[in-house]
């Protein structure tokens, strides 16, 4: 088996987004494609609100050697991967650093304050500047457009988990997806999931 190389021990990854994105699924599944590996995967939850729509945001402590707590220490993250863009800037805030990566959906989630015309929402180029002066490294990618396109909006998270291992910072080989993926789906919808994998890793590999 090849020896697997961490670009840090532990590696802190934080997957953020809203109640009802499929956050917790794509924690989960990237979790389990690690700990496949023989890799030390801790997981630990927070959630804004517990409604759809709340904000929602997983750790994940990543090591070779042992188990970490949940909770990654505030600047400490090395990459954030974000289903909704102003979610990415509210997790940066606290945990992000200089060499922070960053792979975030475009596609916003409007909240009911925005859609009344109480609250205003950032431009996308507001967002992309923001995040911008916190990372030197980050991809910028509409996970949902591409989601519909393939045939269902859920496939987002599948995507963002494409890009993921598209960054090359974790072994997430589509080999390895492919093979968890065949256990869970059939038919179209393996299909789907397969498609949505090899979109998000494209857009993201060199």
């Amino acid at each position: 088996m090849e020896t697997i190389v961490l670009p840090h021990d532990p590696y802190n990854l934080i997957i953020t987004g809203v109640g009802g994105q499929g956050n917790v699924m794509t924690s989960r599944t990237i979790g389990a494609m690690l700990a496949a590996q023989g890799l030390f995967v801790t997981i630990g939850e927070t959630f804004g609100a517990s409604q759809r729509g709340g904000s929602v945001m997983s750790h994940l402590r990543i090591s070779k050697t042992s188990s970490w707590s949940p909770q990654i220490p505030l600047g400490k993250a090395h990459m954030v991967v974000s289903m909704e863009p102003s979610e990415a800037i509210r997790v940066l805030k606290d945990f992000g650093n200089h060499g922070v990566k960053v792979i975030t959906n475009t596609r916003p989630f409007l909240p009911v304050g925005v859609i009344s015309g109480q609250l205003n929402y950032p431009s996308d180029g507001e967002i992309r500047k923001w995040i911008l002066e916190m990372t030197d490294t980050a991809w910028f990618l509409n996970a949902t457009e591409e989601a519909v396109k393939i045939g269902a909006p859920v496939l987002g998270n599948i995507i963002m988990a494409g890009a993921l291992a598209g960054s090359k910072d974790l072994p997430l080989a589509k080999e390895i997806f492919e093979g968890a993926a065949r256990e869970r789906f059939k038919g179209e919808t393996l299909d789907q999931n397969l498609t949505a994998f090899d979109v998000g890793y494209a857009a993201v590999a060199d």
